[in-house]
């Protein structure tokens, strides 16, 4: 059985079961004050209107026990996995790494690189620990979703046009049929996410396509 959900530039058909909802970095160093999206002096409560949207689907997901897989971008303490063109890029406040009010910027198992509390993963779920802003480089996670019989992408998360697109893009060259949940993901500059949305989904649905949370909750099945 396939769903048909209302989305741009076609309706989206759905694999229930085989189709993972995908949460990229809603990771405290994003989303709250403090972490390293605030040292590049952007206004991190941008981000903040993604929240509720993802909570919903994540609830419709747990409630049908379909897959979920959540991201982090994060380095190793001793920064190896961090190349120094990413590292040194820019004139950020702080730089990743480099101690904050949540430890260590971007580096895994510190506060800021935790999920927020809002959004956190259940034990069932996977959690990816990435080092690039693509969710399948040096991870493993294509071979994972290959084995597990994943063949659609729900994505949402932070930010749109960097990680969120990133990973579509590279899901899309995987051949997973992709579609993005537009209120399910922010930007620090909304003139990007607008920009980013129109390009996943521009030619035809080149990347993928687009929907609002609402319209994807109305087209799922009812649980049981």
């Amino acid at each position: 059985m396939m769903i048909s959900v209302p989305a741009k530039p076609f309706d989206y058909r759905l694999a229930p079961a085989r189709t993972a909802l995908v949460v990229i970095d809603m990771q405290r160093d994003f989303v709250e004050p403090g972490g390293f999206g605030a040292s590049l002096g952007n206004d991190v409560s941008r981000l903040h209107g993604a929240i509720a949207p993802i909570a919903a689907l994540l609830a419709a997901w747990r409630a049908r026990g379909w897959p979920v897989l959540h991201t982090r971008e994060c380095h190793r303490s001793d920064l190896s996995d961090c190349p120094p063109s990413k590292r040194e890029r820019g004139e950020p406040s702080l730089r990743i790494g480099d101690p904050g009010p949540m430890g260590r910027l971007l580096v895994a198992g510190e506060a800021g690189a935790d999920i927020i509390p809002a959004l956190a993963p259940s034990m069932s779920e996977w959690v990816i620990d990435k080092p690039g802003k693509g969710m399948f480089w040096a991870t493993g996670l294509h071979e994972r979703l290959l084995g597990a019989g994943i063949s659609h992408l729900v994505f949402t998360g932070v930010t749109t046009e960097v990680c969120v697109q990133t990973s579509m893009r590279e899901a899309n060259d995987r051949g997973y049929e992709c579609l993005i949940i537009e209120d399910a993901t922010a930007s620090y500059f909304p003139e990007f996410k607008r920009v980013a949305l129109a390009m996943l989904t521009a030619q035809g649905g080149i990347v993928g396509c687009s929907a609002t949370s609402d319209a994807l909750l109305a087209a799922l099945p009812a649980k049981g």
